[in-house]
């Protein structure tokens, strides 16, 4: 029950606020034209699903280029600074990457934890052909990473669980893991949410309705302050079939507003989606399938910028 009321916070629904729950607003200016990441990040295959480290110089992706294990795998990137060439990204290899497809990396604010989607069927919650959410450990950022574990089968179901993003409120700590399932009848996917024990326990997914439709939502990205999220949805009224879209509040305490498409120049009549907002609120990535000039082929990371108005 406590949980549950958490997550009713966390949703938005009004409730008896304090000073301390009480946040203001960033302001920020209008998204910038994209512009591609470019080599050696983005080929002529599939690059997608971007994440990068708090200090922006280590990038985990999926990738279907040659090299890999099978089908989607997970790659990484490192750069001296943030104004440096990203260099050669390499395989995550096993046991991150299996023959099946390993994709849509997160990770978690103390980057000693990967969250990602795996359609390995050792140890997975359903049948062949769906996915599940999966996490894998490091003690600290120079040791390897562990041998990967299923978040369990409560939290992932005989349908597909994919799409795991981390958010911790930042007035009770309690972290959450929100996700995307079919599960829901009549609907695509839908954005579930669950509560993650001090042991990391997930507890089953909880509808968050604020951020599903009747169309396809998965991705998510909150920012950190909690009053702007950004939804991976193809839901009616976009630029193209998957599109970028946006929530906000102005305290932890309101509700989400109704989603808006993100819109040009960031949205675009192709796939647009996945999104990863640095730490300051300041750069978006996502993955795009838009053609024209800049572009490599199959999909692209691509980010765009914009301004912090109220410093």
């Amino acid at each position: 029950m406590r949980r549950f009321l958490a997550l009713v916070c966390v949703l938005g629904c009004y409730t008896a606020t304090t000073h301390s729950s009480r946040r203001t607003a960033e302001t920020f200016g209008d998204w910038s034209a994209p512009f591609n990441v470019g080599p050696p990040i983005n080929t002529s295959y599939n690059d997608t699903y971007a994440f990068l480290s708090r200090d922006e110089l280590t990038m985990y992706f999926t990738s279907d280029r040659p090299g890999g294990l099978g089908g989607n795998d997970l790659w990484v990137a490192t750069r001296e600074s943030v104004e440096s060439p990203w260099e050669d990204p390499h395989n995550m290899g096993a046991p991150i990457n299996t023959a099946s497809d390993d994709s849509l990396p997160f990770l978690a604010p103390n980057e000693h934890v990967l969250y990602f989607y795996s359609q390995r069927q050792a140890g997975n919650c359903g049948p062949i052909g769906t996915g599940d959410i999966w996490m894998t450990r490091r003690r600290n950022k120079h040791s390897p990473w562990q041998e990967p574990t299923n978040l369990g089968c409560v939290l992932n179901t005989s349908v597909d669980e994919t799409a795991p993003a981390f958010w911790e409120d930042p007035r009770t700590e309690q972290a959450w893991l929100f996700f995307g399932s079919p599960r829901r009848p009549g609907s695509d996917y839908d954005v579930f949410a669950s509560p993650l024990g001090e042991d990391e326990f997930a507890g089953p997914g909880i509808l968050v309705p604020e951020f599903s439709s009747p169309g396809r939502d998965t991705r998510i990205f909150i920012r950190n302050d909690g009053l702007e999220a950004f939804i991976t949805s193809n839901r009616a009224g976009g630029q193209g079939s998957i599109d970028i879209w946006t929530s906000t509040r102005e305290t932890l305490s309101d509700e989400w507003s109704v989603p808006i498409n993100l819109g040009y120049p960031v949205d675009s009549p192709s796939n647009d989606g996945s999104p990863w907002l640095s730490k300051h609120g300041t750069i978006l990535y996502f993955f795009s399938e838009r053609s024209g000039p800049g572009t490599l082929g199959g999909r692209d990371i691509w980010y765009t910028t914009r301004v912090k108005l109220n410093d």
